[in-house]
């Protein structure tokens, strides 16, 4: 079967898709920076640049500077009301000029186009995860799909050159019976990869959440057809447009739980910032209930009330900490104490991601790890279930220690040592739980900060075999040209 292929649902999927309600949604979004440039914005939303920041960002226009051709700009009116009064959430998604200043980065982060048997799937570790959509309500400017959202040409490792393509349903589905069958006849484990059964699938993008009812109906039920067992979707749609999650959503989502009860759904939801959910006062306090509880939105509580109800559905929040956005202890500790009393968890925290410019919008490694512990001290043992992960190209890292003294004998730990951790291997996983421990440098914000002071290192961290690889085969083609 191939995209080209008519997927045909079962009479099972059809009943269900039948049921789906397709309501629109007006999500009142700014796009660009014409708007502002032009003074097209609403007059309130218009001051949300101050004439300097437009002149600055005027001047890049047309450049290699140009802040909209790293990451386009976008911003619903639901988050700038939220913005206007929060500084860490104006950086979230206000352009600015030092985004440009520096351009290293990698145009695929994790090279995780390796991953990617099908177009549209990575399959890297014991799950897939989909693209399934290429933008958002809004855009974080600091977002690890900039490359996607931003509709970059990425070379592939095969040496092909072109946009990252999105997922179809009729490729994804032959991809998983594939697997599954090579998998079932060969002892459980894949014969080329040793992975086991494709039995979870995550759908990204972009956030599949600005897509209609229909499609994500659509999705999930021949992923349940194929024998998928649990299904998340990754959104932020709770911080930028809560309002999405409405009635005809929610009845989706039980008719889906009633027609394939036993598939687990897992919601990824993305709040970076407490101010995203909690109402402030003029003042820029947090508004309390009589009871002393901080006060949510309306809209973000009742979509949340409306998704933890439903028990059957598993709610984890994630977050990178990022520069100016929320690298602070006391508004992490905040949100953390607040998403878990309301039924969802806290799964992980990220040190930013070595995407092109990212070193506008990452803090330091051990600056993350020392703001997160500091975050969670005063927190119960299930508010702290969120570990701190950097993403190597072998796989999620957690960063799981980072200590002050020197370890008596060992060379390189005068200052203290950095211990990071494998938690997610790609593959079959051959490397998870292996540590690697490195001399301390405070100013680090990737590896290669550490790459002159490994002392242990048996996860390879530093083994940069297909870094080295692909840097050479660039140099051949530059050279050859």
């Amino acid at each position: 079967m191939s995209s080209t292929d008519k997927y045909v649902p079962s009479a099972r999927e059809q009943a269900f898709l039948d049921t789906v309600e397709n309501p629109r949604y007006d999500r009142d979004s700014i796009n660009g920076l014409a708007p502002f440039l032009e003074e097209r914005a609403p007059d309130d939303i218009l001051s949300f640049y101050t004439p300097d920041e437009l002149a600055a960002l005027r001047a890049l226009k047309g450049t290699e500077r140009d802040v909209e051709e790293r990451m386009p700009v976008k911003m619903t009116r639901h988050y700038f009301d939220l913005a206007k009064n929060s500084e860490g959430l104006k950086q979230l998604v206000k352009a600015s000029p030092d985004e440009t200043q520096d351009l290293a980065g990698a145009e695929d982060p994790g090279f995780q186009m390796d991953y990617s048997p099908v177009e549209g799937l990575l399959h890297k570790y014991e799950m897939g995860l989909m693209y399934v959509v290429s933008t958002c309500s809004a855009h974080c400017r600091f977002c690890y799909r900039e490359e996607l959202i931003s509709r970059k040409e990425i070379e592939r490792q095969d040496g092909s050159v072109a946009k990252k393509g999105l997922a179809q349903i009729p490729d994804i589905i032959a991809y998983v019976h594939s697997h599954n069958a090579a998998v079932a006849g060969n002892g459980e484990l894949h014969p080329d990869s040793g992975r086991e059964k494709l039995r979870e699938i995550l759908l990204s993008g972009g956030d599949p959440m600005v897509l209609p009812n229909s499609k994500i109906a659509a999705w999930l039920a021949a992923l349940a057809e194929a024998g998928i067992e649990s299904i998340r979707i990754g959104t932020k749609e709770l911080a930028f447009f809560p309002q999405r999650f409405d009635e005809a959503f929610f009845k989706m989502m039980d008719g889906f739980h009633a027609t394939y009860p036993d598939v687990g759904l897992r919601l990824m939801i993305h709040f970076n910032h407490p101010d995203e959910f909690l109402l402030k006062d003029e003042n820029g306090e947090y508004i309390e209930e009589a009871s002393g509880i901080l006060k949510w939105h309306p809209e973000t509580k009742r979509a949340m009330k409306g998704l933890v109800e439903r028990g059957w559905i598993s709610i984890e929040n994630q977050s990178p900490i990022i520069k100016g956005v929320n690298d602070d202890a006391d508004a992490l500790r905040i949100m953390q104490r607040a998403i878990k009393r309301v039924g969802a968890n806290n799964h992980y925290f990220f040190c930013g991601r070595d995407i092109v410019a990212h070193k506008a919008f990452n803090v330091p490694i051990e600056t993350a790890w020392q703001i997160l512990n500091e975050s969670q001290k005063g927190l119960s043992g299930v508010e702290t279930h969120a570990r701190l992960s950097i993403t190597h190209y072998k796989g999620k890292t957690e960063v799981a220690a980072v200590t002050n003294k020197p370890i008596p004998g060992v060379p390189g730990t005068e200052n203290g040592v950095v211990i990071f951790k494998i938690l997610r291997n790609a593959a079959s996983a051959p490397d998870r739980g292996k540590v690697c421990i490195v001399g301390r440098n405070p100013d680090a914000i990737w590896f290669d900060g550490y790459a002159d002071r490994v002392i242990f290192d048996e996860a390879g961290l530093f083994d940069y075999a297909r870094v080295e690889a692909a840097a050479s085969k660039a140099a051949a083609a530059k050279a050859g040209a």
